[in-house]
């Protein structure tokens, strides 16, 4: 599946699944759109932290899908919900509020193993805070937009879109994990080759220059690499965006729904996501125009894409779109974030890293907000964040160390496509069976009001 076809595919099934519910509502049920199965899945259940097969179970997939999701730098969001609901026994909106402890967990976890290595290939961070900064912004105005559509759209027409896109996007990043894994045998038979080539006849062998190696020449302590992975003033840019963004949402909650000043701080956060954004992308514009026109071929940050207007606006959509799916799920927004890197020419080791990166400020940036709505059982939230925390280090770890083994990278990019596929299908399953309870109840299946759904 080409990126053309991706868009072609994402945008009919949307536009099909979204034109359906106008005639799959009942306009006489308009009027009292609030039914059994809205309230139900809005009353809290928390249930107690002893031990038991539900917890070990949960230990266990949530471990898992900690570690595979910050490897494949998705999160896990779409395993850990439907894990937190049918295993554990938690309620939809405190499953999705836990998956935010476990992805910040697991990112945390990600990002300070990340910053102890150093780049494969070259000298320079292996976190790119250039698309970090053009990406973030924008990822957290999608989950904005993503808690709104939650509360407008209904229960299945959610299923059914997390469908979509989640089977389009794992199989797109299936394919360029083959891409990959057929690029690095060819590069692997070539280095043999000339290994086996370099010996001249009296045994002894000669330095091929053209070679790069996979690790940096000059060795470095842990504590340079972290001083040389970290960027201050992004990472400061970054911090100033979340804390803009927590007290917009700190405010919003202390006044009335749809009220003027409701919709003033609700719009105060487009200025503030556009401004950062516009920083970043005038800026990899005007670079990336001024090195075509000095002849010079390098790309700017590690995607390998001129940084067009349509590019740029490209990534900015994308962006939106992850926050959105990020905002529906209760994940971190890396299921669209993961791949589109993939597919800009980011390498997955990089990829990883700055997703997971960036996933970090979305995800705690959640938690907060949530802790101060009371929305999780504070000793299941230490416990699940603990558990993602050593799952995202260990992950990451073993992850790197085999493909240091194998010489094989695109492992990661099918690591992350089966945590997207897993995610389908846990999902799908999930909420298709919510949605036959509804249609047997014969319950309203349209749109619902945004002022009155809150």
């Amino acid at each position: 599946m080409t990126t053309k076809g991706l868009v072609f595919y994402v945008l009919c099934g949307f536009s099909v699944a979204v034109l359906s519910v106008f005639f799959l509502a009942e306009p006489s049920r308009e009027a009292s759109p609030f039914n059994s199965f809205r309230v139900s899945i809005n009353e809290r259940v928390w249930p107690k932290l002893v031990f038991s097969w539900r917890v070990v179970l949960a230990t266990v997939i949530g471990f898992l899908g900690s570690a595979c999701g910050t490897v494949g730098g998705v999160g896990g969001g779409g395993i850990f919900v439907p894990m937190l609901t049918l295993i554990v026994g938690f309620d939809t909106k405190s499953a999705a509020a836990l998956s935010k402890c476990m992805i910040m967990g697991a990112s945390v976890a990600s990002v300070w193993y990340n910053i102890r290595v150093p780049h494969p290939t070259k000298e320079v961070p292996i976190i790119d805070y250039d698309l970090a900064l053009l990406f973030q912004p924008m990822l957290m105005l999608g989950i904005t937009i993503g808690v709104a559509m939650s509360v407008v759209f209904p229960f299945w027409l959610i299923t059914v879109l997390i469908i979509i896109l989640f089977l389009g996007t794992s199989s797109r990043a299936f394919f360029k994990g083959i891409e990959m894994w057929k690029e690095e045998t060819i590069l692997k038979k070539e280095m043999s080759r000339q290994q086996e080539t370099s010996v001249n006849s009296c045994g002894d062998s000669t330095i091929n220059t053209d070679y790069v190696p996979l690790m940096p020449r000059e060795e470095k302590s842990t504590t340079q690499i972290m001083l040389f992975n970290l960027k201050w003033k992004s990472v400061l840019v970054l911090c100033i965006v979340w804390v803009f963004f927590l007290l917009l949402q700190i405010f919003k909650n202390y006044v009335a729904v749809c009220s003027i000043w409701f919709w003033i701080l609700y719009s105060l956060q487009l200025p503030i996501a556009l401004a950062v954004f516009g920083y970043e992308a005038v800026k990899l514009y005007k670079e990336s125009k001024r090195r075509i026109s000095t002849g010079n071929t390098e790309f700017i940050c590690e995607a390998s894409i001129d940084w067009t207007p349509i590019s740029i606006g490209f990534c900015a959509l994308c962006g939106i779109v992850g926050g959105t799916i990020g905002g529906l799920l209760g994940s971190g927004g890396g299921f669209i974030l993961g791949p589109l890197l993939l597919e800009i020419g980011v390498i997955p080791q990089v990829a990883s890293a700055t997703a997971t990166f960036v996933m970090m400020f979305s995800s705690s940036l959640s938690v907060v907000e949530f802790y101060l709505l009371h929305r999780f059982p504070i000793p299941y939230a230490l416990y699940l964040m603990s558990v993602s925390f050593l799952a995202g280090f260990w992950g990451q770890f073993l992850v790197r160390k085999i493909i240091t083994l194998l010489g094989r990278a695109s492992l990661i990019v099918f690591i992350l496509a089966g945590v997207i596929f897993v995610s389908a299908i846990t999902m799908g399953v999930v909420g298709i069976g919510r949605s036959i309870v509804m249609i047997h109840n014969h319950e309203f299946m349209g749109f619902l009001g945004f002022c009155s759904g809150q």
